[in-house]
């Protein structure tokens, strides 16, 4: 049986140089979303999200990212889940994406906010039906004696909803993660990686700073 301590794998795919990247980080991780895009890797847009509450008692969970522009990365939930009530008292957060096909990690760091209704309103009714019935059923992050208990909620959800359009529900929407670091990791040989980190100024542009590894 192999030894935890000697699994270990060389990087050697690509390289980074800070004087080659993007000024912008959103137009970096567009160039990478795009290469991993590219590279067939399946569900790319899956993200470890880590929050604290006002104790500073850490949780990391992954949820998928569903999109992002110069504002922001936006991931959906229910707003009365554990992570919402993180978010909400402790709007800061990190979010982590390692696409190890490519020997990449891309780690954000920044502010939470709330989406706006009519965002959430539209992607809502983007879902397939059962994800639709899904944010309905589930009292996120809650006790629940068994499943048969959510299967029945389910099944009466779908009986009165039969043939009708679902509304969102109001405890259900959207996150936005404002970014105020963002660094690109690449692997390289000899665990000699390559980072490049971007921190926001105050006057709105990007500092770019290269990390030893």
């Amino acid at each position: 049986m192999t030894s935890i301590a000697d699994i270990r794998k060389e990087y050697s795919q690509h390289t980074l140089n800070e004087h080659e990247v993007a000024t912008d980080p959103i137009v970096q991780f567009e160039k990478w979303w795009n290469d991993a895009v590219n590279s067939q890797i399946e569900e790319i847009n899956a993200m470890t999200l880590a929050t604290a509450d006002l104790t500073g008692k850490a949780t990391a969970r992954t949820v998928l990212l569903k999109e992002f522009d110069n504002r922001g990365f936006v991931f959906f939930t229910n707003y009365e889940s554990r992570k919402s009530h993180q978010l909400i008292e402790n709007p800061q957060a990190s979010l982590l994406f390692f696409w190890k096909e490519l020997e990449r990690q891309i780690r954000i760091e920044g502010s939470a906010e709330q989406i706006s209704d009519i965002e959430s309103d539209a992607y809502f009714q983007s879902r397939p039906l059962g994800s639709k019935i899904g944010a309905w059923a589930s009292p996120q992050s809650r006790t629940i004696s068994n499943r048969s208990e959510l299967e029945l909620e389910v099944a009466r959800l779908n009986k009165m909803y039969e043939g009708a359009t679902i509304p969102r529900p109001a405890h259900w929407g959207g996150f936005r993660i404002i970014p105020h670091n963002i660094e690109f990791w690449q692997g390289r040989i000899s665990r000699l990686h390559d980072r490049i980190l971007y921190t926001k100024k105050e006057t709105a542009s990007w500092k770019i700073e290269r990390l030893a590894p």
